[in-house]
């Protein structure tokens, strides 16, 4: 084995860590809070409940903007909280934890985090990443609202699924971006930015 390929096992199996490592803290990370966060779980913490449960924080704002993108759109809708969005004498969705986009997310944060670069640039990556990703489930949640409530129906998949196959078009698209500038950044400056 030369010491090109040597520095790329290296390379490779530290970005494997970080990837994982970063993953595994996210999803199960947002597992616990969701365990912990329940009243009526076995080891419920108050303060987690009340002060950090972006679980809860996330679900409210997805269903806040999607009853904002209805309405502007004429389509009048109710919330039941804590998960319920429905129209009156209508159709309606439950928002569960399952809805919520968090293990696509947790994939994308990790991809960025396990990659190098500067943080600046990676919590730019992250933060848009993670904008287009709530901005597709706002739009799935809004047509699937509107599906329900006119009886169509969902071709070939459920909505889940249509879901994650865009959700991962995105991620795959967003990737190619994320390396297409890393690489510009590479090539001007001779080296890859280390994280």
């Amino acid at each position: 084995m030369n010491l090109t390929s040597s520095i790329i096992n290296k390379n490779f199996a530290w970005y494997i860590i970080k990837f994982v490592f970063s993953f595994c803290v996210l999803y199960f990370g947002t597992l616990a809070v969701i365990g912990l966060s329940a009243p009526e779980g076995k080891y419920y913490s108050g303060l987690i409940d009340h002060h950090l449960d972006y679980v809860t924080w996330l679900r409210l704002s997805l269903m806040y903007t999607t009853k904002a993108v209805l309405s502007i759109f004429g389509h009048h809708t109710y919330l039941f909280f804590p998960e319920i969005l429905y129209f009156k004498n209508g159709g309606a969705i439950s928002i569960g934890y399952d809805c919520l986009g968090y293990g696509i997310s947790s994939f994308w944060i990790s991809f960025v985090i396990a990659n190098n670069g500067r943080w600046k640039k990676k919590m730019k990556w992250i933060l848009s990443g993670l904008f287009i990703l709530w901005s597709i489930n706002i739009l799935r949640l809004s047509l699937l609202l509107i599906a329900i409530q006119n009886k169509w129906v969902i071709p070939f998949f459920d909505h889940h699924t249509w879901f994650n196959i865009a959700a991962y078009i995105l991620i795959f698209v967003l990737i190619y971006f994320y390396d297409k500038s890393s690489k510009t950044l590479q090539t001007k400056s001779g080296y890859p930015k280390s994280s």
